[in-house]
């Protein structure tokens, strides 16, 4: 078999003649995925249990921001130190990776525009 048969392309990315369109879409799209997101979502804390109850428990946050900036912002204002144990949950359902964004939580579990935020000292769900 010819490696120069006339049946047989290469794809568009394997192309020997530099980028192609696909490429510089791709290039473009990657742009747009790494801009942070201006936008804030409003997230409510609610205890659970024994936790302290929060006086001011709506906060705004950037929701490019990941689930981790949510648990070190709830520990600084719980004045909570690092080795205390604090479990978050969303919706009184599940805990979230630290990895997730908020933005995508507020997405999937927003209830009435608001991200809620259960907070414990000691485990409570799944």
């Amino acid at each position: 078999m010819s490696s120069d048969s006339p049946d047989r392309h290469l794809p568009s990315w394997a192309s020997p003649e530099g980028p192609s369109e696909t490429t510089a879409e791709a290039l473009r799209a990657l742009q747009t995925y790494k801009k942070k997101d201006p936008e804030k979502v409003i997230v409510r804390f609610k205890a659970v249990g024994n936790a302290p109850i929060m006086r001011q428990n709506f906060f705004k946050i950037t929701s490019s921001n990941r689930f981790q900036a949510v648990i070190q912002f709830l520990r600084k204002e719980l004045q909570w130190k690092a080795g205390e144990p604090l479990h978050t949950y969303i919706n009184l359902a599940f805990s979230p990776a630290p990895d997730d964004t908020v933005s995508n939580l507020f997405k999937s579990f927003a209830t009435e525009g608001h991200l809620i935020v259960n907070y414990s000292t000691q485990a409570a769900w799944g």
